[in-house]
């Protein structure tokens, strides 16, 4: 049987920097599992690379907490190691002027959670955005900045295979846990003494055999990106985001200039059938029931789904999807985009009991095993943070 001192079931962004926070307290002998056989084939590789700036959460959550310092310490990894960053900024524009309350809502939130952010007006905007528009307001955030996700994810994966402290057992999927923290795989068991799950979309399913995540369960949500042509590219000098429904955890199609030069429009929050439904039919598998279901009971009893299942599906259609796009730029003709093959899933928990959206992160633990079972947005933002506040917290 092998043996771990610390065994990490998943090889995303969260349990990677878990385990560079763990190497940094002098832990030895890590191993980290993953289902798939290369890194970060999920979320964390499929993200917008966008580092959040602590703008969007309510004072004193979890992800308020972490957001900006992980925004911080991510540039600095970032520029240590030469990876690519674009430090732009970005403006969130009002649509209409029912949202300049909500903008001066988000106004007051990232100030409480130390992020630098001021209301600008139309001429400011197009000083630092100009094919941006807004009505008489928008919030310009100055820490907001975009990374390459995959950059990022591969050259953690090398610090921690170089460190010798860390083995990487890839296309090994977790399937059950016995007593004494005996963990069963596909190929075979591990004994460890602490068991973290950071299995991102699977970590409600990983947790269950430990007593945890009971009375959640993780539903799926599919976003969808478009591009702008590259001839195109240039009108888009950084981030441009729409006021957002601060209710709901999702922040609307949006432009994004990534950290390669390439300007993506989305993601869509589309409600989806499987944890790894990227296609129209792929990803579909005997868990479609069950997730169909919790979406029924959501639609039916939770107002706030209910807006998201009305709304986020017509985004298929490309007419609906460059609407919402066109309401935030003067200059965009349908000619301008293409598509693109980038699509992700966002995990997203549900507390089953309450039917509601749990809307933080979530991290359930005793002395065995820790289970991070919600890293929303903006975990990948917050992770390195996140993970010296896993560590200290819940590792003794």
């Amino acid at each position: 049987m092998k043996t771990a001192e610390i065994l990490i079931c998943g090889a995303g962004i969260v349990g990677l920097t878990v385990a560079r926070e763990l190497i940094s307290r002098g832990y030895k002998d890590i191993t980290i599992i993953d289902k798939e056989d290369e890194i970060a084939r999920h979320a964390s590789g499929r993200n917008s690379g966008v580092l959040h700036a602590g703008i969007y959460y309510a004072p004193g959550s979890l992800r308020a907490v972490s957001c900006l310092s992980g925004n911080f310490k991510m540039k600095e990894y970032c520029k240590d190691k030469g990876l690519p960053l674009l430090e732009t900024g970005k403006v969130i524009v009002a649509r209409n002027e029912s949202e300049l309350p909500t903008l001066h809502e988000l106004h007051s939130r990232a100030t409480a959670n130390g992020a630098k952010v001021e209301i600008i007006d139309e001429q400011q905007l197009f000083e630092i955005e100009p094919n941006a528009k807004t009505t008489k307001q928008a919030l310009f955030s100055h820490y907001t900045a975009v990374v390459d996700p995959r950059a990022v994810m591969n050259s953690l994966y090398n610090d921690l295979a170089l460190s010798g402290k860390v083995t990487f057992m890839l296309g090994t999927s977790f399937i059950t846990a016995k007593k004494n923290n005996v963990i069963v795989t596909d190929k075979g068991e591990i004994s460890c003494g602490l068991f973290i799950n950071a299995a991102g979309a699977y970590s409600d399913k990983v947790a269950r055999p430990f007593g945890f995540g009971e009375g959640y369960q993780l539903i799926p949500f599919k976003g969808i990106y478009k591009k702008l042509k590259k001839e195109k590219a240039h009108t888009i000098k950084g981030s441009i985001y729409p006021v957002p429904n601060i209710k709901n955890p999702f922040l609307g199609i949006h432009f994004t200039r990534s950290a390669t030069g390439d300007v993506y429009l989305g993601p869509t929050a589309i409600p989806a059938f499987g944890r790894e439904n990227y296609g129209i039919l792929k990803g579909l598998d005997k868990e479609a029931f069950d997730i169909i279901l919790r979406d029924a009971i959501l639609f039916l009893t939770n107002p706030k789904f209910r807006s998201i299942a009305f709304e986020e599906p017509r985004k298929y259609l490309f007419s609906c999807f460059f609407n919402d796009a066109k309401e935030l730029v003067k200059d965009l003709s349908p000619d301008d985009i293409e598509s693109t093959p980038k699509v992700g899933i966002r995990p997203q928990l549900v507390d089953t009991k309450r039917n509601e959206l749990v809307m933080d992160f979530l991290v359930e633990s005793d002395e065995k095993s820790v289970h991070v079972l919600n890293a929303i947005s903006p975990a990948f933002t917050s992770s390195m943070y996140f993970a010296e506040m896993i560590v200290e917290k819940y590792i003794r």
